[in-house]
């Protein structure tokens, strides 16, 4: 816990540069795989949505809206030299089914028009994975206080995905982020083994094949899109 008290105890940009230090080096594939069988075969198309600074390993293709600074990234981005493009998860620039594989993580709890982002996601790619945070893990390590950054807290429930909008209430300050440099310390301490063990708790994995429904919730708890048929009750 020293450590801690260190780094909010210095300027915020000090506290940045203490913290990589101890910061671990976990990438999201390290923990993707002990959860997660992509079975990717070989010379497949692989498109990385909103790839940022950690590109997915198996992408030969990547698209970001932000080439630039943006709040939603901490890093830089990289290209690794793959064919790259500007643009967004809710118009993207390709062809239907033009991907084998489309991956999306820690992109759609972001969006304005998470229909549109479904819709898009579906229409190009013919089988992917969707990765975003709890709604658990938002307000653990204290994120859901930034009105402009998560938009949604996002489940999944076999193959659908339900959208909720944040409302006020629930973007209060839960208290400085300890929790969140202990999780994802380079040393172990219990707070890192509880969150590395049940990643799946704080992570929503959600591999889809042909298609997935999506279920869109406003702040005022009304359902203002779907893509299912079916009607409650039936």
């Amino acid at each position: 816990m020293n450590f801690i008290k260190k780094i909010f105890s210095l300027s915020p940009v000090g506290a940045i540069i203490y913290t990589r230090k101890f910061i671990s080096g976990e990438k999201k594939i390290d923990y993707q795989k002990r959860f997660i069988k992509f079975d990717i075969p070989e010379g497949s198309k692989v498109l990385d949505v909103g790839s940022g600074g950690e590109p997915f390993p198996y992408a030969n293709f990547l698209i970001d809206r932000f080439p630039g600074k943006t709040q939603h990234r901490y890093n830089k981005l990289q290209t690794k030299n793959l064919p790259f493009c500007t643009g967004s998860v809710e118009n993207l620039p390709y062809k239907s089914k033009s991907f084998d594989f489309v991956y999306c993580a820690h992109v759609l709890e972001h969006v304005d028009n998470p229909t549109a982002a479904c819709e898009e996601i579906m229409r190009i790619g013919k089988r992917g994975y969707i990765e975003v945070p709890t709604k658990t893990s938002d307000i653990i390590f204290n994120f859901a206080r930034l009105k402009h950054f998560h938009k949604w807290h996002i489940s999944k429930i076999g193959n659908s995905l339900v959208f909720i909008e944040y409302y006020g209430d629930e973007r209060r300050d839960t208290g400085d982020q300890e929790l969140f440099y202990m999780a994802h310390s380079k040393f172990s301490n219990p707070i890192r083994k509880l969150y590395r063990m049940n990643k799946d708790l704080f992570t929503n994995m959600f591999l889809w094949d042909s298609f997935f429904y999506y279920y869109i919730f406003d702040s005022k708890g009304r359902l203002t899109s779907t893509n299912s048929k079916a009607s409650f009750g039936s």
